[in-house]
């Protein structure tokens, strides 16, 4: 009953999209709405009751138009990435896809490459990304890159040097950044160390072992923080001094969202805790 409920509402959300969906359920870049359906139906209950994600700020998420979701890589696996697409589905009115730039390494990975594709998560190409923004699309771009999602678990929620790259883009195409703070990915997989043999045999920068050893996330309540839409004035061609200075705002802010996002949980728990006593 609960997963007949849960596919209903898929259906019905996927109904209020406005992607351009064709006859054959598929859109110009391949987004296929039964493969959206499968992967949202199988997102929802690690959302709701697994991760029980709590979204702050989802009103800053333009309901049209182009904007780049910029944000810090949290956890040794990306459960951030697949969270910030379920809330964007699932929150927002109408219901938006945003679109990831997936790594080189994992675009040639059997079964989850193939998906990755139907579900608009393309190939992190430049020209990718800017004819996404030109065509009035969500980006979703972690500046960090795999450097973020390969921190230790003593550097949680220390984001390390973001990429410019993004930032030329946004400039390029006129697209407003929305920072965010993923917060509880650092805790639900809190990586101690890098397996490195088994990453090379696989062809990933990192395998990264959890303290609880098992390569599978622990059922942390976790939050995502969007702030409100930053403007930048320019056309991409800056000089890299400014482009760095622009940057270093995005960043300042995305580290004052993690910090507030941490306030924020630290006090939750706190009352929690004193609920459970009182009890």
């Amino acid at each position: 009953m609960w997963q007949k409920l849960t596919d209903s509402e898929v259906k019905e959300r996927l109904a209020e999209m406005t992607l351009p969906f064709n006859r054959y359920g598929l859109d110009p870049y391949g987004v296929s709405r039964e493969h959206l359906g499968f992967v949202f139906s199988l997102l929802a209950p690690l959302y709701r009751h697994y991760f029980r994600v709590q979204v702050h700020g989802i009103e800053n998420i333009p309901a049209k138009g182009s904007g780049m979701v910029i944000g810090n890589h949290s956890g040794g696996i990306p459960v951030d990435a697949s969270m910030v697409l379920a809330s964007i589905f699932f929150e927002m009115n109408p219901p938006r896809l945003v679109h990831g730039m997936v790594e080189k390494f994992a675009q040639s990975w059997p079964v989850v490459s193939p998906m990755f594709f139907r579900m608009g998560q393309l190939p992190g190409l430049p020209q990718h990304a800017v004819r996404l923004l030109q065509d009035k699309r969500l980006l979703m771009v972690f500046p960090e890159g795999v450097r973020g999602i390969g921190k230790l678990y003593q550097q949680r929620y220390q984001t390390v040097r973001f990429g410019t790259g993004f930032m030329r883009i946004a400039l390029q195409t006129g697209a407003p950044i929305i920072p965010f703070a993923f917060i509880g990915g650092e805790e639900a997989y809190p990586t101690l160390w890098h397996l490195k043999p088994l990453a090379k045999l696989l062809g990933a920068p990192y395998v990264p072992v959890p303290k609880h050893i098992v390569p599978v996330p622990l059922p942390i309540r976790c939050s995502i923080h969007y702030g409100e839409p930053m403007y930048f004035e320019g056309d991409g061609n800056e000089a890299d001094d400014v482009i760095e200075d622009f940057v270093a705002q995005v960043r300042q802010r995305v580290d004052q969202l993690i910090e507030e996002g941490r306030v924020s949980r630290r006090e939750r728990l706190r009352r929690e805790q004193a609920g459970r006593v009182a009890e």
